[in-house]
């Protein structure tokens, strides 16, 4: 599909739907769901186990050949959970799993297939057992990169960027690009430099959300329900 050939009700329609299936079959499994969040194809976000907090402004992307998921799993000795702060974004295919805890700042960007585990999930000897676990604490403003994985006991600090497949084992200090396996710093992020996050994406949020709008409006302008469906029906190059 080269373009979006839905007429602007329907596709407005839809965006209503995606908020309703958010807040009727999602928010019950979660310990707190922050207002103004985004969820694009809610019913493809897998949630498990508690308790589960996401911060305001949220913006959550799956698909359905790419799930997010998100995991909590408990036994009688330890007790996992996910805190996710403000103004997050999770990319298709991640996943987050805990046993022990993961904390996630505000204005954290979560990339397309990146893993978050704080256990080991099976004992080296011991197969049946949890493994080692222990706390992930990652600060706010950090970027993971595509199909990054975030392995247990490690920060990551503010403002640092995981390079696409790394494989975290180590801390990563503040203020720096970290890549490879396992991953190193590799350049240190200049503190003169203005850093524009989410937060300040989203700090009129009403104007935001108005102008989003508009361009909706502008882009589907001319689509009639009798095009979209001669669309779906027989689709050709020019579409």
């Amino acid at each position: 599909m080269r373009r979006d050939h839905r007429p602007f009700f329907i596709k407005n329609a839809f965006l209503k739907w995606q908020r309703f299936y958010t807040e009727h079959f999602l928010r019950p499994h979660l310990e707190s769901l922050g207002d103004g969040h985004n969820f694009i194809k809610p019913w493809y976000i897998e949630v498990f186990g508690a308790p589960i907090e996401i911060g305001e402004y949220a913006t959550i992307i799956a698909t359905s050949d790419n799930k997010v998921r998100l995991s909590v799993w408990s036994d009688s000795r330890r007790q996992g959970r996910i805190d996710i702060g403000r103004f997050g974004l999770i990319c298709p295919g991640a996943r987050i799993s805990s046993a022990s805890g993961v904390f996630i700042g505000d204005n954290c960007m979560i990339a397309h297939g990146a893993y978050i585990t704080d256990s080991d999930w099976h004992d080296v000897y011991n197969r049946v057992a949890f493994g080692k676990t222990a706390p992930i604490r990652i600060e706010k403003n950090v970027w993971i990169g595509d199909s990054a994985i975030i392995c247990k006991g490690v920060t990551i600090g503010v403002n640092s960027i995981i390079g696409a497949g790394a494989v975290v084992v180590d801390s990563v200090p503040a203020n720096s690009i970290a890549a490879g396996n396992p991953a190193k710093p590799v350049k240190q992020l200049d503190p003169g430099e203005p850093l524009t996050t989410r937060e300040h994406w989203y700090a009129d949020p009403d104007t935001l959300l108005r102008g989003i709008d508009q361009i909706d409006r502008q882009m589907l302008q001319g689509n009639t329900v009798r095009h979209w469906l001669r669309y779906l029906l027989f689709p050709s190059k020019r579409d």
